[in-house]
Formats: C-alpha cells, structure tokens, sequence
C-alpha cells in the first residue's frame, strides 16, 4: 500500500520539528543542569543550528523542510505551496514540537532526585523563549522580524532558487540558525519559529509576551520571501487565489 504523498510531507514536517525541539530546547536544559549559571550561548545556538542541518538533509528531498509556520507562511504567500498543505505543514510542525517537549518534560521535570534536572526544567520553562532584560515587546517583535527576514532570504536563495548552491542548503540554513541564536538568543531567545516558541509554552503553561513569537517570525517571513523572491531574484510574485498566473 503506497503512503499518501500528504501523509509523507506532514511526517518529514513532523520529524524535523521534533528534532529541532528535543535537540535545541533540550540544550538549554542539559546546559543549565550541567552549567547552572555559566555561559552557554555557544552550546545552544550550535545545537540548534546542528538540529536543522540534521533536518534539512535528512527530510529536506521530502518537504522541503520547512519545519517553522513562519518558512510554510513564506512558501505560501509566494505561492509555492497550497494552502490545504499548508495546514497539514503547520499542524505537522506544532505537533513534532510539543512531541520533543513532552519527552523533555517526562525525562526533566519526572527527574525526582536528580535536582538539577528539575530545577532546569523549572528555570527555563521547558526550554520556551523568552524576552530577557530591559527588551520591550516591541523591540522584540522587531528583533525576530529581522532574524528570521535573513533566514527566509538565505532558505529561497540557497534552496528555493534553482540558480542557488543547493549542495550546501542543509549547511547554510544550519549556519543561519546558528547566528541568529547567537546575536538574538540572549534578547529574544531567537526563536524564528512560531512552533519552536509553542511548544514549551504550551507544555510549561508559559505564555508571557507569547505574540511576540509569532508576529514577528511571520511577518519576518513573508517580508524575506518577497524580498528574495520578487525583487532579488526578479520573480513573477504569484499569490494563492490570484487568476491569471
């Protein structure tokens, strides 16, 4: 019997997100059960930009390996996915999320004696992103918009165009991620990732200044597919619904 061809994108979708959120949101735990109030940028922002590479070139021949509402939001807007698999893609990558999170919280949070693993549980709220210091929401939408407006435009340039170094796509995105956390981790939390923000929240019951994760990676999104897509590489913008395309 041949799995549908829905049924196997919303599979690699639901992989790579839960790869993403066991592999980077468990860094941030590991690290601060191990390292409790060290310096551990480096460890996580490598971590999770290791766990896209990982996605990408595993999944990414599948799906295209969007594993972020905000990259399908991107695709759709420029008209290279349908809106029905769309939804399958976003549903997919909320469900890998909270799939990785529910792990972490068995393992962390069910830890009994082992203190330093519940208390990192506790600290980080499972590993959700969250705005830090004296960053306002404001700045913070403005800081995600920005991020993830150069991961979209390095995924269409990389991936998307048929002109672009597709070889080292899972590299390049990977790399990506990696410095975005690295800049915008000890503001925002550098999310980029609607799903890789719901997850946790949505598992630890944190929802402080949650809308920032999703106005911001979405609108960061779209602006960086429009921007690689019609102006850099001088493509026909084609919009769901639009006749005539």
């Amino acid at each position: 019997m041949q799995i549908p061809e829905i049924v196997k994108l919303s599979l690699a979708e639901t992989f790579g997100a839960f790869v993403l959120l066991l592999m980077g949101a468990g860094s941030i735990l590991t690290a601060t059960a191990t390292n409790p109030g060290g310096d551990n940028l480096i460890v996580i922002a490598f971590a999770h930009g290791l766990a896209i590479f990982i996605g990408v070139s595993a999944v990414g021949h599948v799906s295209g390996a969007h594993f972020n509402p905000a990259v399908t939001f991107a695709f759709l807007i420029t008209g290279k996915i349908q809106p029905l698999t769309a939804l399958a893609y976003w549903g997919s990558q909320l469900l890998g999320g909270i799939i990785g999170v529910l792990i972490l919280s068995a393992v962390f949070s069910g830890a009994g004696d082992l203190t330093d693993m519940s208390n990192a549980a506790e600290a980080t709220n499972l590993g959700a992103t969250a705005l830090h210091g004296d960053v306002s929401p404001a700045a913070g939408i403005f800081i995600e918009v920005a991020l993830t407006f150069i991961l979209v435009f390095v995924i269409f340039q990389v991936a998307v165009d048929e002109k672009g170094p597709g070889m080292i796509a899972p590299l390049a995105i990977g790399m990506t991620i990696t410095l975005a956390a690295l800049m915008g981790g000890p503001l925002t939390g550098a999310a980029l990732n609607p799903a890789r923000a719901f997850a946790p929240a949505l598992i630890a019951g944190y929802w402080t200044n949650h809308f920032v994760y999703w106005i911001g990676p979405l609108l960061g999104g779209g602006l960086g597919a429009l921007a690689a897509a019609y102006l850099m590489q001088g493509m026909k913008l084609r919009l769901p619904g639009r006749k005539g395309d």
